[in-house]
């Protein structure tokens, strides 16, 4: 009898043991890193397209890339802090160094990418010039994104902000506005499908060729070609050094989708490496 418990007891045990290690071992299947698999966050439009052209030579190198495409600029990183993205490719430096403190997020910028030149879109107007008094402006409602579009707007002459403002103005850093321009801040993939009930509105270039635009050909206005606000890579601190993002980071920047970019975009989104 006593045998028998103590065979029973040693059986229950290895049996726990092995299913603790096989728990482990499924763990460390679906660990999308140590699969060479990269899922990747991107917001529909260029973005999309370019990592898509990544994806293609990455097979033929045994990298696996799954794209997960966005509409918006805050689930992104929400998604990628939550383990549901291995990386995203889709912002500007400004915009995540805001977010990821507000949200107090351990991610952290791995690589540059491309540049998306910030314009001013009009359905009536040829030139920003042609801005009435009292015109009604759109611009991104997100902090970093609508700071941007302020300092654009003053840029091109229409107002004036207190000395000192960066991408972190808002509105109410306007102090001079002669025209009395009326400024509507809008969620930034919205602002394009609403452009027939604004006189102009600044809109990035990912949302506006979206929307059929092509910015260095129809932007009214638009940032100059030293614009700062070059897009990144994004990971999780911890998984800065792994050898699939390092992999990911060298196609991108390579010859083959410098080209891509410079074909396909014409001169709207510039290869920033």
């Amino acid at each position: 009898m006593k045998k028998w418990l103590l065979a029973s007891v040693l059986v229950l045990v290895i049996s726990v043991l092995a299913a603790c290690g096989s728990k482990g071992s499924e763990e460390k299947a679906e660990g999308l890193l140590s699969d060479d698999k990269l899922v990747v966050g991107v917001t529909a439009g260029p973005h999309e397209e370019i990592v898509e052209k990544v994806k293609e030579l990455g097979e033929k190198e045994g990298l696996k890339i799954e794209l997960k495409v966005f509409t918006d600029y805050v689930m992104p990183n929400v998604a990628l802090a939550e383990k549901e993205l291995d990386m995203n490719v889709f912002q500007t430096e400004p915009y995540f160094d805001v977010f990821k403190e507000d949200r107090k997020l351990d991610l952290i910028k791995v690589g540059d990418t491309v540049t998306f030149p910030m314009g001013m879109y009009s359905l009536n107007l040829k030139d920003v010039s042609e801005l009435k008094e009292g015109a009604k402006i759109g611009l991104p409602s997100d902090p970093a994104n609508g700071g941007r579009a302020l300092l654009l707007f003053e840029h091109a002459g229409l107002i004036k902000l207190k000395e000192g403002s960066d991408v972190n103005s808002t509105v109410k850093d306007i102090v001079e506005n002669s025209k009395n321009y009326e400024f509507v801040e809008l969620d930034p993939a919205q602002i394009a499908r609403q452009l027939d009930e604004l006189d102009a509105a600044a809109i990035n270039s990912n949302f506006a060729i979206e929307a059929g635009y092509k910015p260095a050909k129809d932007a009214i206005y638009i940032e100059p070609s030293d614009s700062p606000y070059v897009n990144l890579v994004a990971v999780r601190t911890e998984d800065k050094d792994d050898e699939a993002i390092k992999q990911f980071m060298d196609l991108y920047r390579s010859e083959e989708v410098k080209k891509f970019i410079d074909e396909t975009f014409e001169g709207s989104v510039v290869p920033s490496w």
